[in-house]
């Protein structure tokens, strides 16, 4: 049943609840940028180094599984409940994260975050979507831009401080006071959004079918050619299971009444390539963003802190791009140049950071990742706006859970696959992580920068694979008020 409020929300309430969703996306944003300098302290602390990746890969997956089922149940129960319900569980995951004696807890609790963050960046674009047309949308991308450049710019710093002056897991006994403040910010203002409920039933089949899936995929490329050969059976049977799972899951989305991701929707023209692109980019984003401490630790002798903020010229990068390109992405009538162009530039500089990796300075290595940070950074409004301004109103839940879904799955594989990469040459392993923050050590130099060369061929091939999705995807006129929204960009 369809219920909704007959007035139109002022301005004033706009800005009211947007402040109450940037603080809950605050948080899950933080954690994506205070976690990558502190992993080879936190690896040298807990062992089992081979499952580094995991500390990240764990939230990714199961924040992947669970989207698309926070936006049917914000449809069905509104999007405060839903929120509340993914901030709960989250802080629940950060406490035992901080509490973790080793590296199978803390993973746990990594799966028990990604429950709940799964639904906090997602809800957050969803609600902006509520109150706003897609021409204005562009406007509130913008916002959220100063949302992600705090946590660029604070994260990795704090996250390198509190692992090499203190202790790692204040990386996540931050989480608690950070949420309970989101929620008292968010608690009162989002009463005043509109509720549009409609029947839906959730599909944890689908859930469990994909979480299974992509958990058997991790672990093949996070013990193939360390702990088991290739040709194994260990690894034969986890990777017959990856495609049993993923067949399973594919049969639910054909046959589900209501699946986690229905099918039809990747025939729109819009969305299928949207958030295929979307996949491979965040696929070389997130792990760049996860193994780049590594390489200026390992191969360039960067202390954690150092190395902490060598990573903000690549997320304040990515920034600046999403910054740029949602402000004047509401001016102009061909606004997927914007994306293209700068897809392209990152492309290039990829390709010299492979070439190069083993004899790069720190200031050619930051010029390189900064042209990667605004590149990438370029599609994220582009490819988010343009999936909303495509799907039917009442598919606008699930429309922006299917993009953020492929999103985290392309993170979640970018990092088991980056991490495949590093594992191979020696880098990440219990012995290599006691030196993190020690003396600089000239083998484990080499091979970071030996690693590293492929590292950046991967991270390129997978941005030319987004570049492709991105041209494919068909370019539809923004919807709103045009002179209105130029206007509202302009002020903001």
């Amino acid at each position: 049943m369809d219920m909704s409020l007959p007035r139109k929300l002022t301005d004033g309430q706009k800005r009211r609840i947007m402040i109450g969703v940037m603080m809950a996306m605050m948080l899950a944003a933080l954690d994506q940028t205070i976690v990558a300098p502190a992993l080879p302290i936190m690896g040298g602390s807990l062992g089992d180094s081979e499952f580094l990746s995991w500390i990240i890969s764990a939230y990714l997956v199961t924040g992947t599984a669970v989207t698309p089922l926070y936006g049917k149940f914000s449809d069905i129960h509104g999007r405060r409940p839903a929120l509340f319900l993914s901030l709960g569980v989250f802080l629940a995951g950060s406490l035992v994260c901080a509490l973790a004696p080793n590296m199978a807890a803390i993973i746990v609790g990594r799966a028990v975050q990604g429950l709940g963050g799964g639904g906090l960046l997602a809800l957050s674009q969803t609600v902006v979507a509520d109150i706003s047309s897609p021409r204005e949308r562009a406007r509130y991308v913008v916002y959220f831009s100063l949302v992600w450049a705090t946590a660029s710019v604070a994260g990795p710093i704090v996250g390198g401080f509190f692992a090499q002056h203190l202790h790692w897991s204040f990386i996540f006994w931050i989480n608690l006071p950070i949420g309970g403040l989101a929620f008292l910010m968010t608690n009162r203002v989002l009463k005043i959004l509109p509720q549009i409920k409609r029947d839906h039933r959730l599909d944890f089949v689908g859930a469990v079918l994909i979480i299974g899936a992509t958990s058997a995929l991790l672990l093949v490329l996070t013990l193939g050619g360390v702990r088991f050969k290739w040709t194994s059976p260990t690894i034969l049977a986890l990777a017959g299971a990856a495609a049993l799972l993923t067949i399973g899951f594919l049969l639910d989305m054909a046959r589900a009444k209501e699946p986690l991701i229905p099918l039809g929707i990747f025939r729109n023209k819009v969305v299928g390539s949207a958030t295929l692109s979307m996949f491979f980019a965040m696929f070389a984003f997130v792990g760049i963003t996860v193994y780049l401490p590594i390489y200026l630790e390992f191969a360039l002798g960067l202390a954690p802190t150092e190395s902490g903020a060598g990573l903000i010229v690549l997320l304040a990068g990515s920034v600046a791009g999403a910054n740029t390109t949602g402000r004047y992405m509401p001016r102009v009538v061909h606004y997927k140049r914007m994306a293209v162009g700068g897809l392209a530039f990152a492309i290039l500089a990829s390709a010299a950071l492979s070439l190069l990796a083993p004899r790069l300075a720190f200031w050619q290595v930051e010029a390189l990742m900064l042209a990667v940070g605004v590149g990438i950074g370029a599609i994220f409004p582009t490819l988010t706006v343009s999936v909303q301004n495509a799907v039917d109103p009442r598919d606008l839940g699930i429309g922006t859970a299917t993009l953020a879904f492929l999103r985290s799955l392309g993170g979640a594989l970018g990092v088991a696959a980056f991490g495949a990469v590093v594992l191979a040459y020696g880098v990440v392993s219990d012995s290599g992580l006691a030196h993190a923050g020690a003396a600089f050590d000239a083998d484990i130099a080499r091979r970071a920068g030996a690693a590293f060369v492929d590292v950046f061929a991967l991270q390129g091939a997978a941005l030319t694979v987004s570049l492709v999705f991105l041209g494919l995807m068909q370019e539809l006129p923004l919807k709103g008020p045009a002179t209105h929204t130029a206007a509202l960009a302009t002020e903001a």
